[in-house]
């Protein structure tokens, strides 16, 4: 069994970073569930997504529980610090991106967006890979991309072909979209941590 949670803030594309994982875990005859847990996700709000897939065994759950998720990507720091209860405490790998996306309450100063969250992370986790995603999508041709970058980054973790990746993202990305997600997916498989 593969659990994966994908934390971010809406509009990052946590759900298209889902789909393409689904049908890649599909397409390769893994039993497969995905689940999307939305919050504000119109204003910014965080959105978490469970992506449990096996190749042996029938998946009955939607949901990755605490301290069960082989990886965490998360799209954002502070998304990073509240999915990190999820991770495996001895295996688990987080992938953070470092952007900082300012929530509701610390842009109206009722409170403090946490500047330690990061090495909060570092203490805890087992592995942390840290990318500016958003750097490498902007180098690929958009920021939009940096779910895709994220992808590339898991992907030397999971038991798909390079290739299988291109698929996934074809069948799962607008067809004016595709190259540019493509050339993300290149720049986050690329990314030596």
């Amino acid at each position: 069994m593969i659990g994966i949670v994908i934390a971010g803030v809406g509009g990052q594309g946590t759900l298209l970073a889902s789909k393409i994982l689904g049908t890649l875990a599909i397409e390769h005859g893994y039993d497969v569930r995905v689940s999307e847990v939305h919050g504000m996700s119109q204003r910014g709000g965080s959105v978490i997504t469970y992506v449990r897939m096996s190749i042996d065994s029938p998946v009955y759950s939607t949901l990755v529980e605490q301290e069960q998720a082989d990886a965490v990507l998360a799209f954002e720091k502070l998304e990073a610090l509240r999915a990190l209860p999820y991770l495996k405490p001895e295996t688990g790998t987080m992938i953070v991106n470092t952007q900082e996306i300012l929530p509701m309450p610390v842009i109206t100063g009722s409170a403090k967006y946490p500047e330690d969250a990061l090495e909060t992370v570092k203490a805890k986790a087992a592995k942390v890979v840290e990318i500016d995603a958003i750097g490498l999508a902007e180098k690929s041709g958009t920021s939009r991309a940096a779910n895709v970058v994220m992808l590339g980054v898991l992907a030397h973790s999971l038991p798909f072909s390079h290739e299988d990746w291109m698929k996934a993202i074809e069948l799962n990305v607008k067809p004016k979209f595709i190259e540019v997600n493509k050339t993300a997916f290149e720049k986050g498989y690329a990314f030596k941590a």
